[in-house]
């Protein structure tokens, strides 16, 4: 229940080297995989009920666990505290710490440290084995017939596998976390976490690391459930005691807090209990293939969007580039030039560094070559001191009920749902009542000044609705890329520290859609004033020295680009088993390749077992095409096309901040012969054509060589 296998495990990070540390002797995960014929049974030496606490199989208790989980919520649970033997689970615990090798894995949904499977166990020599009598003698018990029968009385959930066994060892440590999912994947029936905390040094609630419940609401078509932003039911860890639920496809949404206290390891024994195999009694042929069908994995990648929040607001553009007349009456200038009207417009928001020709050859030159770019103090020195001082207001403050950035003030709202993102969002253009001025002289008033007041629409608003959406913007972002844009999407996003995060999502372009573009120009403009972020470096934030912005080399025509900064690499340290050292409170947005299961063949795909954990290889690194921090100030511009991924990983409750950021989606598809200004914009002409088509025909080397 700790862990979930994604399709493909995305790292946030390089792994952390796999070298056993001090004091680590076993690995599960490199024995040879046990596959057992018959079910896994006790030690025979004794009964199985020996292994469980006193008086747990007691009709009366188990009969009282039955009724708790039928009328539980949000959904149906249960909590059983004690329910090993004392001894034993203090025996398992002590051979955990002294003899296996956990290693840290980051992906965008978690941060971990995780064993390896524990049905491995079988596969270990004698000698191995010796060193974990406890921990076989308690996954033993765990799936042997007595206690699964008594997890299919309490939850009516029907018979489950002997023969299948599936959990490994799972430690949170200051940081560690597990966003929002519902665990269904494969054959898997029930989930269940038995919590192995110091038993000497009980945990306490506001260290974090409890297992939250999400209740669900059925949406208007009668068939859909959506999760809730924000949980219903917390369970704290505690020494000894399990808590489990049955798999429901879209209803068994859970998550576990990030643990906020340093030093305190919150340890478990995560897994499942699945569906009878063939050959076991209650196998149905084809159920398992049923229930992965419905897995939320695949959920979170088809379109099935339409209770999502925010809904896409794309506005598409008129035919560019023809010859049609403005609203002054005078003919359209070539969408390569930006006009004296459009300047003026664009410097009330933008530095004038970026509005220079040379700056935007040179914009143009890098899109080229590397398909993104990052742009230090975006946003004029006027404009920026607004935006700070609106953002550091309110900036992680929390309302009357605790909350931090509650719904439906100044027009924003939550993200949902939780499975695949959570954060505060601005689409429209909301107004805001503006303080009223003490002037005795009314009279006097500026007349244009006095109206302005009456509504005054915050900066972040300002940006989605006339400068970004804009005309000349338009223009200004063809000009850079040389790319024809055919439409644009824009949001201002807020991500609070403690509960914010987007889930790893792709883009394809609609083919039958020309007006949509084959490809994509994305923006994101930090906007997030603390410091101390993943992949930001704060020095370069302090560019602006008393309201003035530093040129670059002296020459202020050429723009203030950085690039893409990775996120952070874990430090290698060996004084604890659990360091994590470096691993930084996230906040950063990344882009990666995707999956293609290029490794397996059509026919073979059904021999990969979806729920068996895969730990992370350093191949993965190599995914990551582009990543950006949480910044101040600077822009970044990502030409994106099919099959690449992108996620905001969670902020972490000890960051100094919210994240904020206004980003867009602009359409846009590549210019050709017979688009207008096409052959003022190619230059010499013929030779660059070909090498566009080249880079066409090759996005997938292009965009690998954009990691740093």
């Amino acid at each position: 229940m700790s862990a979930i296998k994604r399709k493909s495990p995305i790292t946030s990070a390089p792994p952390t080297s796999k070298k056993k540390r001090s004091g680590s002797k076993l690995n599960p995960a490199n024995a040879v995989e046990s596959k057992p014929k018959a079910e896994v049974v006790a030690a025979d030496s004794l009964p199985v009920e020996a292994s469980f606490a006193d008086k747990l199989f007691d009709d009366p208790v188990k009969d009282g666990y039955r009724d708790f989980y039928a009328s539980s919520e949000p959904y149906k649970h249960a909590v059983i505290q004690p329910l090993i033997s004392d001894p034993l689970l203090r025996g398992v615990r002590k051979e955990i710490l002294a003899n296996l090798h956990f290693t840290r894995k980051e992906t965008d949904i978690y941060r971990i440290h995780q064993s390896g499977d524990l049905a491995n166990l079988s596969g270990l020599d004698k000698s191995s084995l010796k060193l974990l009598p406890s921990l076989l003698q308690l996954r033993n018990s765990l799936y042997s017939p007595q206690f699964r029968e008594y997890i299919s009385h309490v939850t009516k959930c029907g018979p489950l596998s002997g023969k299948k066994t599936d959990m490994a060892i799972n430690v949170y440590t200051k940081g560690c976390h597990l966003l929002c999912h519902d665990d269904v994947i494969g054959s898997r029936r029930v989930s269940y976490i038995l919590y192995l905390t110091d038993p000497d040094d009980p945990w306490q609630p506001k260290w974090g690391g409890a297992l939250r419940l999400y209740p669900t609401t059925l949406m208007e078509d009668g068939k859909s459930k959506v999760p809730s932003s924000e949980w219903s039911k917390v369970i704290p860890p505690a020494w000894n005691q399990l808590s489990f639920f049955a798999v429901q496809p879209g209803e068994s949404f859970h998550d576990v807090e990030e643990v906020h206290e340093a030093g305190k390891i919150r340890m478990a024994i995560s897994g499942w209990f699945h569906i009878p195999q063939k050959g076991e009694d209650g196998y149905i042929e084809g159920e398992e293939e049923s229930l992965a069908e419905r897995s939320s994995l695949q959920q979170l990648q088809s379109k099935s969007d339409t209770y999502d929040l925010p809904q896409p607001n794309t506005v598409y553009y008129p035919d560019v580039g023809s010859d049609k007349e403005n609203d002054a009456g005078v003919e359209e200038s070539d969408d390569s030039i930006l006009t004296e009207e459009d300047i003026e417009f664009l410097l009330k928001y933008i530095s004038p560094t970026y509005l220079t020709p040379g700056t935007l050859e040179d914009l143009n030159d890098e899109l080229t070559e590397n398909s993104s770019i990052q742009l230090l103090n975006f946003l004029s020195n006027k404009y920026a001191a607004k935006v700070k001082a609106y953002i550091e207001e309110r900036d992680g403050k929390s309302d009357e009920s605790g909350k931090i950035g509650s719904e439906g003030k100044e027009g924003w709202k939550v993200a949902r749902p939780p499975h695949k993102h959570r954060f505060m969002y601005l689409q429209d253009a909301p107004t805001t009542p503006a303080p009223k001025t003490k002037s005795k002289d009314k009279k006097k008033k500026d007349k244009k000044a006095a109206a302005a007041a009456e509504t005054e629409e915050n900066p972040i608003s300002e940006l989605i609705s006339k400068c970004f959406s804009s005309p000349p913007f338009r223009k200004l972002l063809q000009i850079a890329t040389g790319l024809k844009v055919t439409n644009h999407d824009i949001l201002a996003r807020r991500f609070r520290r403690g509960l914010d995060y987007t889930l790893a999502t792709g883009w394809e372009p609609e083919l039958d859609s020309p007006k949509d573009g084959n490809m994509k120009i994305e923006l994101c403009l930090g906007l997030t004033p603390s410091k101390g972020w993943d992949g930001a470096d704060d020095d370069d934030e302090e560019e602006e020295v008393e309201g003035k912005e530093k040129s670059t080399d002296g020459d202020s025509s050429k723009p203030k680009s950085k690039k893409s900064k990775p996120a952070p690499v874990p430090k290698k340290v060996e004084h604890t088993p659990f360091s994590d050292e470096g691993a930084g409170v996230g906040g950063y947005e990344m882009y990666m390749t995707g999956d293609d299961d290029e490794d397996a063949a059509d026919g073979d795909k059904k021999k990969a077992d979806p729920a068996i954990y895969k730990a992370a290889t350093d191949d993965e690194d190599d995914a990551m095409v582009f990543s950006m921090g949480a910044t101040w100030n600077r822009m970044s511009i990502v030409l994106r096309d099919g099959g690449l991924l992108k996620f905001v990983k969670y902020i972490s409750k000890s960051a100094g901040g919210d994240r904020w950021d206004v980003v867009g989606g602009w359409g846009a598809i590549a210019q050709d012969g017979d688009s207008d200004g096409s052959d003022e914009e190619s230059g010499s002409g013929s030779d660059e054509d070909e090498d566009d088509d080249d880079d066409d025909e090759d996005d997938g080397e292009e965009w690998a060589g954009i990691q740093d």
